[in-house]
């Protein structure tokens, strides 16, 4: 969903442009979702890196994206996010000595701990074309001795392919398929390790979601990774009761639409921060820091660390019509990608 914009923007000005999937998430489902979703070709190559640590997946996307490469000697390379295989393009890239352009360029945690952390430092190393969402990721690329020559801020590409399908998103009958009503319900998404993978930690959180389900419906859109941990930990009884409704995790444009009508979203993945931002939706997120700080800045996003407790006030205060009101970040306007084959095209 990053990447479909730019894209589609190629197609659109007759710019060659090949698509590689490097199979990292090898949910192929997941996938086919997105791009059926946002509208763009089936890739011209999947690299089928699969599974892996994290080592081994940047080692074989450096490896078998330098084939490609070789063959198809591109005027730029361009990645996205902060995933080992956009490390893994990014050395491939600059050893070969082909531009390289990040989008999502300067995001920082000031977290080492966090993988995605040391990708984005290490390929905002490598890139040639840094391009940011925010001023915060001017700011970091500065601090880092980027020169200004080289840091854009064009915007948020996951912001483009939102705008693209929020008539979808409005068509979506998820919420009355589910039994739902607009505002009456908390939509609820856990993944990371930190808070999924510990039992103890995982059966305090599951406790704080019920705790919120005593006052608006809860609805948990179990990652497999998280309902097999909650399997682990005899977990199960915990959620399990009338005001808590567990689901298998939905496609973009459904999970979309039940965040555009949710009265308030609690997560810990990054992307959503961005999608409540702008759809206005509160959002609480389970992390110590983000990367995107202008949702927090800005934004509809309250950071809420490792106290349950307090994150069940907090809840239940944003239920009761405490929620900031937020508004839209500079250029989150559906245009990011246009700006970028703009600077690309003006410097290659």
């Amino acid at each position: 969903m990053k990447v479909a914009p730019v894209i589609r923007e190629c197609e659109r000005r007759g710019v060659p442009v090949r698509f590689v999937h490097t199979g990292q998430h090898y949910d192929y489902s997941m996938s086919d979702d997105f791009i059926m979703a946002l509208g763009i070709p089936q890739p011209d190559i999947n690299l089928e890196v699969g599974s892996g640590t994290q080592g081994y997946q940047c080692a074989e996307v450096i490896k078998l994206l330098e084939a490609d490469l070789a063959m198809e000697t591109p005027d730029a390379v361009i990645v996205v996010g902060d995933v080992n295989s956009t490390l893994g393009a990014a050395i491939a890239a600059s050893k070969m000595f082909i531009p390289l352009a990040h989008v999502e360029a300067g995001l920082r945690s000031f977290n080492r701990g966090m993988p995605e952390e040391l990708n984005r430092i290490a390929t905002d190393a490598l890139a040639d074309f840094l391009f940011t969402t925010e001023e915060s990721g001017n700011r970091n690329l500065a601090r880092e001795g980027r020169g200004v020559d080289s840091i854009f801020l064009v915007g948020n590409t996951m912001i483009d392919s939102l705008v693209l399908v929020m008539d979808k998103v409005k068509a979506s009958d998820v919420v009355s398929r589910l039994g739902l009503a607009s505002g009456e319900y908390c939509f609820v998404t856990l993944h990371r390790p930190s808070n999924v993978d510990e039992p103890g930690r995982l059966r305090d959180i599951l406790v704080m979601l019920r705790g919120v389900s005593e006052s608006l419906k809860v609805v948990f859109a179990i990652h497999p990774r998280t309902l097999k941990n909650i399997k682990s930990a005899r977990c199960e009884d915990v959620i399990a009761c009338d005001k808590i409704k567990s689901i298998d995790p939905v496609g973009y444009i459904d999970s979309l639409a039940l965040m555009s009508s949710a009265r308030l979203v609690i997560t810990d993945s990054g992307g959503i921060q961005g999608e409540t931002t702008f759809l206005g939706v509160p959002c609480l997120t389970l992390r110590h820091e983000t990367e995107l700080l202008v949702t927090v800045e800005f934004g509809t996003n309250l950071i809420v660390t490792e106290d349950c407790a307090l994150l069940l006030q907090t809840a239940v205060d944003v239920i009761d019509g405490g929620g900031r009101q937020g508004r839209i970040p500079h250029q989150w306007d559906g245009h990011a990608s246009e700006r970028i084959l703009d600077i690309l095209g003006e410097r290659l």
